[in-house]
This record gives C-alpha cells, structure tokens and sequence, in this order.
C-alpha cells in the first residue's frame, strides 16, 4: 500500500514474501494472489505491497526470459500485488528443515552473491509500477564474521563496487533506479549499523547503502536515535526499513529467561541472543544461538533480547518499543529517511504452536495485523492514505 507523508512524498508499505516457501515463478505468484486477496479482504487495501524474495534460481529464469516476466508481472498486477523492493537476503531453500548459518551462503567475496543480486535488480526494474523510478534491494552484510579474513573483505568490497557500477549501468539503460542495501545483522561481519555505516562510507558507491532492520537493531542494543543521526551525518543512503521487533526477556534469573524464551527455540533459524550491556561496559555479550543462551551462556541478571522475528503488533514480551522509536526516526520528521518500509516477520511458520497460523487464511489474517498496526502507526506520525 501507499501512504503521503507530510512533505509529499510516497511511502512503500509492503510484507515480505520470504514468508513463503515456493520458489519457482509461478509457484509464487499462485501463493502471492492467494494470500494478497486475503489481505485485502481484510484491511481494505487496494493494492498490496509485496517485498518479493526471488530465489537465485528464479531470479536468473525471469531476468533471461521476457516472456516469463511478462507473465509474472502480469500475475502479480491482476492479484492487486505491486512491488518495489526485494529481499535479496536468501539465496535458496529458505525453509529447508534447518537453515541456520547457510542462509549467509553464499557470501560477498562469492561471485555467485552479485550475479544472484544484479539478476534481482534487472526484474525489479521490470516491476516496479509504471509511476515508481526507484526500487530497493536488501542483502547481507557480507557473510558470517568467521567466513570472511581480509582477503575475503576485500574481495567482498570490489564485488560490491563492480555491483554499484553495474546498477548505474542499469539506471542509465532502464531509466529505473535500483538500490542496495546491506542489512546489518548480529553475528556477520558487519553485525551493527554503526559498522554498515562505516564499511558504506569507505565503500563510497552512491549505489549502495544500508537496508536497516528494527529487530536486528534492537538484538544488538543500538539506539535508534544515535543511529539514524549517524548515518545522516556520513550521508549513507537508507534503502528500506525493515519493520520487525525482536523478542525479549526483561531483567530476571537464567531460568526466567528460560521461561520467556524457551519457547522459541526450534531448529530451523538462527536466533542469535544477545545481554544488555553493564552500566560501567558497552560491550553487548551474546552467543550465536538461543540454546546456547539459554544453557547460561549469557549473564543473568540483565534484559535478554534474541533475533527471533516477533509479530510488529505484539508489545508483550517484544522490542515493539524500539521499533516505534526507529519509525520516529524514519517517517516522524519533516521528511522520511526512507520511502520503502517491509515487515519482515518470516518466522511465523515457526513460532509455538499457539501462536503459528495453521492455514493460508490464518496467516493472511496474521500478515493483515502487521500491516494494518504498522499503517495505523504511519498515520499517527502524520502521514495520510493513498486510495487510487
């Protein structure tokens, strides 16, 4: 959907499609007019924004044949489904039985990494609504931090200049506009945005930029407003905001947090957790796993928060809180940080029974809360409705 801000711009609101399992185009599409005709039913929405992750091996189908994107946009048009931005995070099989580390495979120092992403960017430009010239692409913050030596950080960093060039090579050709984002996320190489910031700012490709995620953000415990203010001051380029909370565990002994967090353990994603800092040391203790946490690898006695994607409309238990004040950062000034806002809560296949959707309905209703609560939250900061 799309809503005015104050100064006039257009905001993108869509949900992320890595939600579902199917990976081939028409797979997609199917699941997509299912679930956005639910969606609409139920919040009234004209169209719905979609952030579409396109596997590798879709992706490079649709870029080499015409015809097959045609069909695809065509597919996604009459669904009421439009999209301007694409979740170029997973490389394939996101929901295999155990996906943990391999969804950092491959990395930015593998060439297979920018040929998936460059493939991503020529079918979004095919995409993108007529009456929209710029489209977004999230990506991972170069790998995980033990993959990556100097070598390996260097080779990342020419890939990622040969990709700016290339997506300047596209804007020229298309007359569409395709940016990157890399998504700080806790365990990587570049695990904060204050680190993104710095590696962007060095990287200096006006193409790329940081695509920043209100969970991740919160897991490692930065303060959204030092955040947008730091990458205001070095003129780093905010692609999208992803809209997500983490879940939380408030002060307490190791087995209250066992309590609270427990229940979210389960073996297909990583769930990196993280300690609030001491008072006296900013260093943020964390482990690469909840059950790590959980079998006392982190300090008690202080908040626990772990990347498990929670639902953006639940307070309890969540860092809903963090994410109301990114949006702050982001939309509630005199002009919004960014245009393009995805919530990203993929996990919902994998939450506790009680609180997972059992059928597609179920889980339209679930993805029509998020939007609907993140909608309500735009409005409040002053932005208005577009109906077409």
């Amino acid at each position: 959907m799309r809503l005015r801000h104050a100064d006039g711009s257009t905001l993108h609101l869509a949900y992320c499609s890595n939600v579902h399992a199917e990976e081939t185009p028409d797979a997609i599409a199917r699941r997509l007019a299912t679930i956005a005709g639910r969606i609409r039913a139920r919040t009234d929405m004209a169209r719905i924004g979609v952030g579409l992750w396109l596997p590798a091996a879709a992706a490079h189908h649709l870029r080499r044949d015409g015809d097959a994107r045609a069909r695809f946009r065509d597919d996604l048009e009459q669904a009421g489904v439009e999209v301007v931005t694409c979740n170029a995070f997973p490389y394939a099989a996101f929901h295999a039985p155990v996906v943990k580390r391999d969804v950092y495979r491959p990395d930015w120092a593998d060439p297979r990494r920018a040929a998936f992403t460059v493939d991503v960017a020529h079918v979004l430009a095919d995409l993108l609504p007529d009456d929209v010239a710029q489209g977004s692409i999230s990506t991972l913050p170069l790998g995980w931090r033990a993959w990556l030596d100097a070598d390996g950080r260097r080779a990342a960093a020419e890939a990622l200049t040969d990709l700016g060039r290339a997506l300047q090579d596209l804007a020229e050709q298309r007359g569409r506009t395709v940016r990157v984002g890399l998504e700080p996320e806790p365990g990587c190489t570049l695990a904060t945005a204050a680190a993104v910031t710095e590696w962007v700012a060095d990287l200096s490709q006006p193409m790329i930029g940081v695509a920043l995620d209100a969970c991740h953000l919160a897991v490692e415990f930065e303060d959204p407003a030092k955040t947008v203010r730091r990458l205001a001051q070095a003129a780093t380029p905010v692609v999208k905001l992803q809209v997500a909370s983490a879940m939380r565990s408030a002060d307490g002994r190791l087995d209250d947090h066992r309590e609270r967090l427990g229940p979210y353990v389960e073996p297909r994603f990583l769930h990196q957790t993280r300690a609030a800092p001491a008072p006296d040391d900013g260093r943020v203790p964390g482990t690469d796993d909840l059950p790590e946490a959980l079998a006392g690898g982190l300090p008690d006695g202080r908040e626990w928060r772990s990347h498990v994607h929670a639902p953006v409309h639940r307070a309890e238990g969540t860092t809903q809180d963090v994410l109301i004040a990114l949006l702050d950062e982001v939309v509630g000034g005199p002009a919004p940080v960014t245009t393009h806002l995805e919530v990203e809560t993929y996990t919902w296949t994998v939450l506790p029974p009680a609180e997972r959707p059992v059928t597609d309905h179920d889980l339209a209703d679930a993805l029509a809360r998020e939007l609907t609560w993140t909608r309500d939250a735009l409005l409040a900061r002053g932005c208005t409705e577009i109906t077409p």
